[in-house]
């Protein structure tokens, strides 16, 4: 999320909630994808993590993707916190370790998502390289501890770090110490933003078996291959999970605002301030009985921003985005949203995908969920490997972008970003056993090499 929405146009009902969401459908010729990834800032001599401050800090870093970008600075008070294109491009923000976001402006092809992330990692790469910054791309921070991890001075993560402690074991860890890559797709109706949403919900999964690459904290193999993903088994079960509710009778944008309207708050943002109303109703605050700030109506802005604060491994907003990835080298990324927009993106993959998926039943889809972080593709749904529909669905995604045949220069069709994980998938194994594997191996018992091998 690049920065908090100011519309301060009042909300007086839910239905109008419900008005907000359904306006996110969108004509299939205007649909876009949109990609959104994480990397952590290293120092290149002693691979550790980068302060905020100081001149070979992360503001450093921002001030100078601004004078290269020329876009705008997202300031928190006296502190710049991000950039952002108001020609309706991308922006670059910070997660609350000083992870390194770029949220990819909406596209046509993942041809030009490819593009876009390449531009950014060498723009950030010219401006990095003098101050000794490096990036990596792993779901979790291999080596520091928690108590390591640089602190951003952005208001909203004071909140959330004061919260998290007293919703889950690894709140903090959530915060402080992982990066995904996720990708933000269309519908096109109603009914079209529920189908695909139960098929994300369903496969995300499988996508984080596919892209599992956080095999490592604090310096050893923690005994997962996603710990990112097992992380998010414990932050905060209110405002995560699988969402079953999506999969029963009647599923629509109406179910969607109810549930939301039950997800604590975070923060009411009013002006420059930022409000502290953790686990506080969203309810409470539409009907103007919100404690400490009643008669305070809601806004669009509130709601917008509230929405940003759930986090089920499928989030709705006036679009779809798909979370169920750990962060990897830049080769990998554009295969995400090649992957999802191969499936959703045409009618064949996606009524296949359905087909595979629609007998599941909710235990079933927990079961899965809850064994790939440490499985991988050795986790198991209805007898089957999550390795074998890992392939099926994989082998969906190729044939949907083949049909959808959008070309680049050189008349190559975008299925060919699914090849770093169809190598992958061709051994068996996921990126984080690759890495195991050279940590048992050439290096040694160390993830020192990490930092040169996997940086951008």
């Amino acid at each position: 999320m690049a920065r908090d929405e100011v519309d301060m146009t009042p909300v007086e009902s839910r239905d109008e909630l419900v008005a907000w969401l359904a306006a996110g459908a969108k004509p299939k010729a205007r649909f876009r994808i949109g990609t959104e990834h994480e990397k952590f800032p290293f120092t290149v001599g002693r691979h550790e993590p980068v302060p905020y401050a100081g001149p070979r800090g992360i503001r450093a870093l921002l001030e100078g993707m601004q004078m290269l970008l020329g876009w705008e600075p997202i300031m928190d008070l006296d502190n710049i916190i991000g950039l952002h294109d108001v020609t309706g491009g991308g922006a670059i923000s910070l997660e609350p370790g000083g992870q390194f976001e770029l949220t990819g402006a909406p596209v046509e092809t993942v041809h030009q998502t490819s593009t876009e992330l390449q531009a950014h990692l060498a723009q950030v790469r010219e401006v990095a390289r003098p101050l000794g910054v490096g990036f990596l791309g792993l779901g979790m921070s291999p080596k520091w501890t928690r108590a390591e991890a640089p602190v951003m001075p952005k208001r909203r993560y004071r909140i959330m770090t004061n919260y998290m402690p007293k919703v889950g074991r690894y709140g903090l860890d959530m915060m402080y110490r992982t990066c995904t890559v996720q990708t933000n797709l269309d519908f096109s109706s109603e009914a079209d933003m529920v189908k695909k949403l139960r098929v994300g919900l369903a496969l995300q999964p499988i996508a984080t078996a596919i892209f599992a690459n956080s095999p490592f904290t604090e310096g050893k193999p923690n005994g997962f291959l996603s710990f990112r993903s097992e992380i998010w088994r414990d932050t905060d079960n209110q405002r995560a999970g699988m969402l079953p509710f999506v999969f029963e009778p009647g599923m629509g944008f109406e179910r969607w605002v109810d549930y939301a309207l039950d997800v604590p708050m975070y923060f009411v943002k009013r002006g420059d301030d930022y409000i502290d109303v953790a686990g506080q109703s969203f309810r409470d605050l539409l009907a103007g009985r919100l404690p400490g700030m009643q008669g305070e109506r809601a806004t669009l802005s509130d709601w917008s921003n509230h929405l940003t604060t759930i986090f089920p491994e499928v989030r709705l907003k006036r679009y779809i985005e798909m979370r169920g990835a750990d962060s990897g080298p830049w080769r990998r990324l554009p295969a995400f949203p090649a992957l999802w927009a191969g499936l959703l993106y045409d009618d064949e993959a996606l009524e296949a995908a359905w087909d595979l998926v629609k007998d599941w039943t909710a235990e079933e889809r927990q079961q899965l969920r809850d064994e790939v972080p440490r499985r991988g593709f050795n986790a198991m749904i209805r007898g089957a490997r999550a390795l074998d529909i890992a392939r099926a669905c994989v082998d969906l995604a190729r044939r949907g972008l083949a049909r959808r045949d959008r070309n680049d220069a050189n008349g190559c069709d975008e299925t060919r970003y699914l090849e770093p994980i169809e190598e992958y998938l061709e051994r068996g194994i996921t990126p984080a056993e690759e890495l195991l594997e050279k940590f048992d191996g050439p290096w040694h018992g160390s993830v020192e090499p990490v930092f040169t091998e996997y940086a951008y």
